[in-house]
């Protein structure tokens, strides 16, 4: 009798900690809305793959994504309170950071930029440096975004002003943005595959810069740079710690699938419409852009301090700012992640 008892003492001891640590690991906020800014985009893949295969819903999460020309946009959704996290350019944070909103990122995507600038073929034999871009009509995602800085950089690096001496014109990530440089709406480019490696085979664009490669990257910024995150008001962070876990969990196993894929894998699982009527096209793309994507979901602290580095030459918000960097990102989640998925 005694021995049945300590049984049944044992049994309800740990149904009890399975049950307290279910307690503790509960979701506070199963429901998550992510606004993105050209969610068919390689800079985004990580967070399609995980939507694709399941994993947000693996971690109890009920996704809604909502997406939007640019990541500058998909930012206003989220200051303006009708969207939780950010799936965007890592530099925002910074760049929030400097006006005393507290954004932090949690979950990397991409562990380089992937922006493409293009020159207008029909403009492309009076080109012959960056200082050649004044007076241009520059096509960006939209007006704000990380394909907007990569022009702002190399603008001020060849001595022009990118406030003045160029007009940006917000045209999205896919079909417009196409439709803009070959129409002659824009003068020259600056986007994200597989929109650019589209412009670049139809003869429509010269590369004249491009970060999809770890060489290129530092050609232009002189460190390789995080991009692509998931983000979000620091308060939401440090009140949804379950939460944000789950969201890092899918990503970075989404990341870690992507890293194993092959360009066929990926085209299977992305909808049909990311691929631009041309199957072809895209997986060619993604072996393009495959060293770009973060393969773990890490901050590099070292991309962190080159960004800050970087967004000083050209932003004057940033240039003025004491920016604390170890509050614009967070690699606790990621690294529990790695843990869990190996």
């Amino acid at each position: 009798m005694k021995a049945v008892v300590r049984s049944a003492v044992v049994a309800l001891s740990l149904a009890g900690m399975a049950l307290c640590a279910q307690a503790q690991n509960k979701l506070e906020k199963p429901d998550v809305h992510i606004a993105v800014g050209g969610k068919a985009a390689f800079y985004y893949l990580p967070l399609t793959i995980a939507e694709q295969l399941g994993y947000f819903k693996d971690e109890g999460l009920n996704l809604k994504i909502s997406d939007f020309k640019g990541g500058s946009a998909a930012l206003r959704a989220v200051v303006g309170g009708s969207a939780d996290v950010v799936s965007g350019a890592y530099e925002h944070t910074i760049n929030l950071q400097s006006k005393k909103q507290y954004f932090q990122a949690f979950a990397l995507e991409g562990r380089l930029p992937q922006i493409v600038l293009g020159i207008a073929t029909s403009k492309a034999a009076n080109f012959h440096s960056f200082r050649d871009l004044k007076g241009m009509k520059i096509g960006v995602t939209a007006p704000g975004s990380s394909t907007n800085n990569l022009v702002k950089q190399l603008l001020t690096k060849a001595g022009l002003d990118p406030n003045n001496d160029v007009a940006i014109v917000g045209v999205g990530t896919g079909a417009t943005a196409v439709a803009a440089i070959k129409s002659g709406e824009i003068d020259a480019l600056s986007n994200v595959d597989p929109v650019m490696t589209k412009l670049e085979r139809e003869g429509a664009i010269k590369v004249v810069a491009d970060t999809r490669t770890l060489k290129g990257t530092e050609a232009i910024w002189g460190a390789p740079l995080p991009a692509g995150c998931l983000y979000a008001p620091i308060e939401f962070v440090r009140k949804n710690p379950h939460t944000v876990q789950a969201l890092t969990n899918a990503i970075v196993r989404a990341d870690k699938w992507i890293a194993k894929a092959s360009a066929a894998d990926v085209a299977k699982v992305v909808p049909e419409a990311y691929l631009l009527g041309d199957r072809e096209l895209y997986t060619s793309t993604f072996d393009n852009v495959k060293e770009a994507i973060s393969p773990d979901g890490v901050i590099s602290p070292s991309g962190a301090k080159a960004t800050l580095a970087a967004l000083r030459n050209f932003v004057p918000s940033v240039k003025a700012a004491e920016i604390d960097l170890s509050k614009t990102y967070t690699n606790r989640f990621a690294q529990k992640a790695n843990a869990k998925y190996k």
